[in-house]
């Protein structure tokens, strides 16, 4: 049996899943099993999925009649997956190229680290595109959410690729998340009040990614942006 497995939530992806990139790299990456969370999609997502499904035993499927949100739709695969040895997720849109997946997973063994994030910082010989907008409007957070709620100098914890001990996914996943677009925020700060600063330093790494491509399509309401100042506010009253 794969030793890792790599959950892909969905909601309404039937025009974005790149179908042939997902069956090419299932096909090459026996050490892999991926598992697709149909969330509520109101589209043709599931007949997609299904069809993926009886291509490879690898390919596992979850079906949401009703949408739960990316943070309840990764938490709950993450529970139900609690035999492989490490657990990861990504963006459907593949944003993040599933080699990248595969290299943080490397990474993880290798150097016998338990959280492994993938970090979308421009430097010299990547190719991260990004919008000047979203861009700008992630560092104000992502500084705002490091100095005044985690202080583990991480620079990125929005980007959807990570890699995590399972173990230590099932119990950082086990309760409910209190917020839905900042979940990755609350991860962070649960496990750091769980294990505690020391813990954190030495088994968090936050690794550059080699390339990362904005598809635009962004999922993320302007309700929810608003809501920004108060989730994280809900995080930081939640996790002192």
């Amino acid at each position: 049996m794969p030793s890792s497995c790599i959950i892909i939530p969905c909601y309404n992806e039937a025009k974005r899943l790149n179908v042939d990139a997902f069956k090419a790299f299932q096909k090459n990456n026996s050490n892999f099993d991926m598992c697709f969370v149909n969330d509520g999609s109101t589209d043709d997502t599931m007949s997609i999925l299904n069809e993926l499904k009886n291509l490879d035993s690898g390919i596992k499927i979850i079906n949401f009649k009703l949408n739960k949100g990316k943070a309840e739709a990764i938490r709950h695969a993450v529970l139900k997956l609690s035999e492989y040895d490490y657990i990861g997720y990504l963006d459907a849109d593949l944003s993040t190229p599933l080699a990248e997946i595969s290299r943080l997973l490397t990474i993880a063994k290798t150097e016998q680290i338990e959280f492994v994030l993938g970090s979308r910082i421009k430097i010299i010989g990547s190719s991260i595109q990004r919008k000047a907008y979203r861009h700008f409007f992630g560092r104000v957070v992502a500084t705002f959410i490091d100095s005044g709620i985690l202080k583990l100098d991480i620079y990125d914890t929005q980007c959807g690729a990570k890699i995590i001990k399972n173990d230590l996914a099932q119990q950082l996943f086990k309760q409910p998340f209190k917020t839905k677009w900042l979940f990755d925020v609350e991860l962070l700060a649960r496990l750091k009040k769980e294990k505690g600063l020391t813990y954190c330093k030495t088994q968090v790494k936050e690794i550059p990614l080699q390339k990362w491509h904005d598809d635009g399509d962004t999922r993320i309401t302007f309700f929810e942006f608003l809501k920004t100042p108060f989730d994280l506010l809900k995080i930081y009253w939640q996790y002192k």
